[in-house]
């Protein structure tokens, strides 16, 4: 029993390293653009790479972790990690850090696969990934209020990303093999075809739209505050220092709750009142209304999130597709920053609101119809003519 509680807490430490650069990303393209004399757009571009590499690394490993081994493979993603990023730390040229980025970038994938499949294997991949949400959003936020009073340029934001991956290095070592699943139903060989294909394909793909929908906004919201709500940058300072207050808030709450709501529930609800609040921010003409759509918007994105990734894990106890899934949402949020400025730029940010508003509520009704048709349901057993007992996933009665 001891060993259930230091793997988790070994998944948790592997989840915060994965999750940590796409959380800094607004810090690490601010001081890109201006340590190394790029326009936002070109800094911009250098982050989208770096999630590019994080999401293709999920969609390689998605099926291979286990094969490779959970340890060799974190292994793997935090060495890349600590390469990538250190490299990308003390180069002051923009091909060396780029090449750093992409390095870096493909470990964090790296690891967050290695997370999200262990993830998956556990009793409740719910409040794991609750804890996991809670952890990076905790370090995040502590960067934010740090590196601020530590100067400027690229090298803080790296460092940092970099010095984490190694400080996770040494629990790696709890990382024998895959959690135990929560079922008896003895598992499918890891070569067997997903579960649930089509609510799986559906699911990745609505996560991807949810993720860049929400990234479009995050990216241009700062130049909202400035340019049409007419906060100062020390008052919009304030309100991303509220905002990540209550998103801390939030994931505590979702741990709190567990499953209690419902997925179908909180994924539909919750992606409602989010496109609402991405509405509210980008009509926002004054510094009261901004500042309310982004609070509420940042307090209940990380509950929503949680229960998408515990979602994704429910569809498969190897963890494939929780690690598809957030592979997907990794795209999104790559792709989201450039969405949100092509937007900005031929419709105004009310217009981008609009349209990112109407993506989000498209997208709840086939998330929430997944979440109630082909999450948690038994595996059946059916034994194959001198073969081992493979899980076989019970038909939906609904066709997702």
């Amino acid at each position: 029993m001891p060993a259930r509680p230091r793997a988790l807490g070994a998944l948790v430490a592997l989840f915060t390293a994965g999750y940590l650069a796409p959380y800094l990303l607004p810090t690490v393209v601010g001081r890109l653009s201006a340590g190394l004399a790029l326009s936002t757009a070109q800094a911009g571009l250098i982050g989208s790479i770096l999630l590019l590499g994080s999401a293709g690394a999920g969609f390689t490993l998605a099926s291979r972790v286990e094969r490779i081994g959970p340890r060799r493979a974190a292994r793997l993603g935090l060495l890349a990690m600590v390469l990538g990023y250190g490299t990308a730390a003390a180069s002051g040229t923009v091909p060396p850090v780029v090449a750093g980025a992409v390095l870096g970038g493909f470990g964090s994938g790296t690891a967050t696969a290695v997370a999200a499949a262990g993830i998956a294997g556990r009793p409740d991949p719910h409040r794991a990934a609750t804890l996991g949400l809670l952890t990076v959003s905790a370090t995040a936020g502590a960067l934010y209020l740090t590196l601020p009073h530590l100067g400027g340029g690229h090298m803080l934001p790296f460092a940092a990303i970099a010095v984490a991956a190694a400080l996770v290095w040494p629990v790696t070592g709890r990382l024998s093999g895959p959690a135990a699943p929560a079922t008896s139903t003895p598992l499918a060989p890891a070569s067997a075809p997903l579960p649930y294909p089509r609510a799986g394909a559906v699911l990745a793909g609505s996560i991807l739209c949810w993720s860049m929908a929400q990234n479009a906004l995050w990216g241009v919201s700062g130049r909202i505050g400035l340019t049409q709500a007419g906060l100062s940058e020390v008052a919009l300072g304030l309100v991303f220092a509220v905002a990540l207050g209550a998103g801390l808030a939030g994931v505590t709450v979702a741990g709190a709750l567990g499953r209690r709501l419902g997925r179908a529930l909180t994924i539909g609800a919750g992606t409602a009142v989010i496109a609402l609040c991405v509405l509210l921010s980008s009509a926002a003409e004054g510094p009261y209304a901004f500042a309310t759509g982004e609070i509420l918007w940042n307090a209940v994105y990380p509950v929503v999130l949680s229960y998408l990734l515990g979602l994704a894990a429910s569809l498969d106890p190897r963890g494939r597709w929780a690690v598809l899934v957030g592979s997907a949402s990794s795209l999104g949020v790559a792709c989201g920053p450039v969405t949100g400025s092509l937007l900005a730029e031929t419709a105004g940010y009310p217009g981008m609101g609009l349209a990112l508003c109407a993506l989000l509520l498209a997208v709840a009704a086939p998330m929430t119809a997944v979440a109630r048709h082909a999450a948690g349901r038994p595996a059946l057993p059916v034994p194959a003519p001198g073969r081992e007992v493979v899980a076989v996933p019970k038909p939906s009665p609904a066709g997702v």
